[in-house]
């Protein structure tokens, strides 16, 4: 008997410790190994933080600083680093920022090249195969070159990932970030490589947008009229971000027109989602003649996925030399939105189409030659590698042109395609951006203004620009190719190599000015300029709504103070409700409404176009506006052919221009409907839905609530994620959506006596769910409120803890 409990014991405890040493996969999600999870000593209770800070920790020193460095952190957070030289001031915001944000930074890279699968299994194959038929690791490489061409650019990526590597050089399991637990896996090395996929991560986000097969196929499907009608380059909006109507001096460059080049079949691909329509961004800069304070004020709210840990990280940078603060991006040296002590800069997403798509002919099924100018040309194949943990490594042939990848072949993405699609993207291009950003963190005047950013080339943005000297300015810069007319909207012929770009706009011909008459300048992903530039300009689509509801609020105001640009970045009027809902409503026969839809009319009637949290008339709206475009676009949901709808603003330009165009007639019904039946269906529909939706959740609908936005963590885990009750919605200045947003909202006064600023993003500093700095700023974000931030001159000044590094010959 005492054998038998001593082998029933031993089998239990045998049993036990196997499954608390292995992890498992449970539904599709891996689980850590939780006898080491749940370990006193060394698991995630190591990743509660205390919430008192306001002891001071003793020096480190940390092996490969030239100088002792001081970080001090403000009471959210901020780290305020003062170095006595470049060097150091980069390997320490590598360290800080790896201190925070570690595991964020590693599993964005890895996204990036294509590496997920590694660490959660075959869940993220799909993704990580698009990665590499992108060529994102291919266009990092080539940033990486130019980067290591400029000594300066060169010496911040190398300092900034030595410091990364002192920080994980430090971390004992127990220290590990909390996901690395959860996932159970520990940080490799950083490279110099992983910055230039970080930057290539967010040009991925902003500039890889296209809708070249789209457009191929709907000139095949409706002709050249109507895809004009529906898809025009420029919409009559008017407002763009620079007019400068007759007053483009230069002698552009021009070429000799072609024809369009259109593939003979349909573009039959699952085509890999593009870009968020709800991603975009609002910035402007307000001359002194219009402030209170006689200084400019800038301000800027770049509209991204609202994430946690969050997009930004916040960080001030002090060194001989340069005093700069503002907003970095966890992986990448530098501050990408900020100010200085003289100036101050933000960026909207410039929307230009820099991909185009080339279908190529190959010799035989093996791929080795295409054609390319009336000869058979050798292709180079990549063998990707995808090791999948808890599974067996998938291999991958990517074939390479004189245009880049082969992205849609027969063994991706494949339905019943007759050819083949290389993909042209300018991020894939040599670049030297993070140059830009090395001078604007320097930078006294408009002068070094434009020289920062005559080294800036994609993704291609809007930057605002003021100074306390008295100067605000607009420039769209990036690298712009020469397009022809129509050029790029459409697939092009990969035969011929002058269906390539020629040559690239000037940067001095790029769209800008200074000091505008009108006292400011702004910015809100719209249509970039008037008529009379000489350039053809194209994109996947320009805003038409945020932009004009800021330059009426700014043109109709003087006296301009820091709480009313805080009320304008928070403003939730609904210009496209103001413009549609009057002549929706005019369409809706009264006398016979149901009594649900009656009640949804008389509080439209009523509502006042605000997409405050508590409105009913918004989340009505909405709902209404839900059921416009499905069913006025049924018409594109066309088996096996990819195509996309028109904007917003154009179908309701066509509602009320064109009530009785063809696409209003509902496919699937004998009748011929017109833009009236389709409104009153919409209408019917979105009161079913509130309907349905006031069973679960009460009988009054608020909008906050129907929207029910959340800010997801980056593994998509609802405990580690926060729902927030808020306003606005996308068209609106305060563009927050259900899932994106102002991911960092910046104001800045340039006043002679002294910088001032404040700012507030939806999270915190630190990416540890166990700390008090995770997700602080939620509420007062949401609450539209800033903090102001702390604007150091020196290394002595008070915080509420500090930090210091000492090198280990000091």
């Amino acid at each position: 008997m005492k054998v038998f409990k001593f082998l029933l014991s031993f089998l239990i405890t045998a049993a036990l410790i196997y499954l608390l040493d292995h992890s498992w996969i449970v539904k599709g999600n891996r689980l850590p190994p939780l006898g080491k999870f749940l370990d006193p000593f060394h698991g995630f209770w190591q990743n509660i933080e205390q919430k008192d800070d306001s002891t001071h920790t003793e020096p480190l020193v940390i092996p490969g600083l030239k100088d002792k460095v001081t970080v001090l952190y403000d009471s959210i957070g901020i780290p305020h680093i003062f170095a006595n030289n470049d060097e150091d001031l980069y390997f320490a915001q590598g360290y800080v920022t790896a201190r925070d944000r570690l595991w964020q930074m590693e599993i964005q890279t890895h996204a990036a090249a294509g590496r997920v699968s590694e660490i959660v299994g075959a869940i993220a194959l799909e993704n990580d195969r698009a990665a590499r038929r992108l060529g994102m690791v291919y266009g990092a490489e080539h940033a990486l070159t130019g980067m290591m061409k400029n000594p300066t650019t060169k010496m911040m990526v190398e300092k900034y990932t030595e410091g990364v590597n002192a920080y994980i050089n430090t971390l004992q399991d127990k220290d590990l970030p909390f996901e690395y637990k959860l996932l159970d896996y520990k940080p490799e090395p950083w490279t110099t490589l992983k910055c230039a996929l970080l930057l290539k991560n967010m040009a991925k986000t902003l500039c890889m947008g296209d809708k070249d097969i789209e457009m191929t196929n709907a000139l095949k499907l409706y002709g050249k009229d109507v895809l004009e009608l529906l898809y025009p380059d420029r919409e009559p909006v008017g407002d763009p971000i620079v007019d400068n109507a007759n007053g483009w001096k230069f002698k552009p460059i021009t070429f000799d027109s072609v024809p369009r080049a259109v593939p003979d079949e349909y573009m039959q691909v699952a085509k890999l989602p593009g870009a968020d329509p709800t991603t975009g961004s609002n910035n402007w800069a307000v001359s002194g003649s219009k402030t209170a304070t006689g200084a400019p004020i800038l301000c800027g709210d770049p509209h991204l996925n609202l994430s946690l840990p969050s997009l930004w990280y916040v960080v001030q940078l002090h060194a001989p030399g340069t005093n700069a603060m503002g907003a970095s991006l966890p992986g990448s040296p530098a501050i990408i939105i900020g100010f200085t002590d003289s100036v101050a800069w933000s960026v909207t997403n410039a929307q230009r189409d820099l991909v185009d798509w080339y279908a190529i002919e190959f010799e035989n099924g093996k791929r080795d030659k295409y054609m390319l100018d009336g000869k058979w040309t050798d292709a180079k194949k990549v063998a990707e590698q995808i090791i999948v943990r808890g599974a067996d490594t998938f291999y991958d042939t990517v074939v390479y042109t004189h245009w880049g990848p082969v992205t849609y072949d027969e063994n991706f993405k494949d339905k019943d395609n007759h050819k083949q699609y290389a993909f042209r993207w300018m991020a894939h291009d040599e670049s030297e951006e993070l140059m830009t950003f090395y001078k604007l963190n320097r930078a006294k005047n408009h002068n070094d203004y434009l020289d920062a950013l005559n080294h800036y080339s994609t993704p291609p943005q809007n930057f605002v620009f003021a100074s306390a000297g008295g100067d605000i300015a607009m420039r769209i810069q990036g690298k712009y190719p020469v397009r022809r007319p129509f050029e790029g909207k459409f697939v092009l012929d990969g035969s011929i190599s002058s269906n390539g770009w020629q040559a690239y706009i000037p940067y001095d011909q790029n769209v800008q000015y200074k000091n505008p008459a009108r006292g400011f300048a702004s910015s809100a992903n719209q249509y970039p300029v008037d008529a009379t530039y000489p350039y053809y300009i194209t994109g996947v689509n320009f805003e038409a709504y945020r932009n004009r509801r800021i330059n009426a609020v700014l043109a109709a105001s003087n006296k301009i103070t820091v709480e009313d640009m805080m009320r304008l970045q928070n403003d939730n009027f609904n210009l496209k409700a103001s413009e549609s809902l009057p002549i929706f409503l005019s369409q809706l026969d009264s006398a016979h409404l149901s009594p649900d839809e009656v009640k949804a009319f008389n509080i439209l009637k009523h509502w006042n176009y605000i997409n405050d949290k508590d409105s009913e008339g918004a989340a009505y709206y909405e709902a209404w506006w839900n059921n416009v475009m499905p069913l006025t676009w049924d018409e594109l949901e066309k088996n096996n052919i990819t195509l996309s709808r028109p904007t917003t603003f154009n179908t309701i330009r066509l509602i009320k221009e064109k009530p009785d165009f063809i696409f209003f007639d509902i496919q699937g019904t004998p009748e011929k409907e017109t833009a009236r039946e389709v409104i009153r269906k919409a209408f019917s529909l979105g009161v079913q839905d509130i309907s349905t939706w006031k069973k679960e959740h009460g009988d009054i609908v608020h909008w906050g609530q129907y929207k029910d936005s959340f800010i997801g963590h980056l593994l998509r885990l609802e405990p580690l994620s926060v729902h927030v009750l808020a306003g606005g919605n996308r068209d609106i200045v305060n563009a927050h959506s259900k899932t994106h947003g102002p991911s960092w909202r910046m104001i800045v006064s340039l006043e002679k006596s002294g910088v001032k600023a404040w700012g507030i993003y939806p999270g915190g500093q630190s990416g540890n769910p166990g700390s008090s700095h995770y997700v602080n700023m939620v509420n007062t974000w949401v609450d539209g409120k800033y903090y102001p931030l702390l604007f150091l001159q020196h290394p002595e000044a008070s915080a509420t803890t500090s930090l210091l590094l000492n090198p280990e010959t000091k």
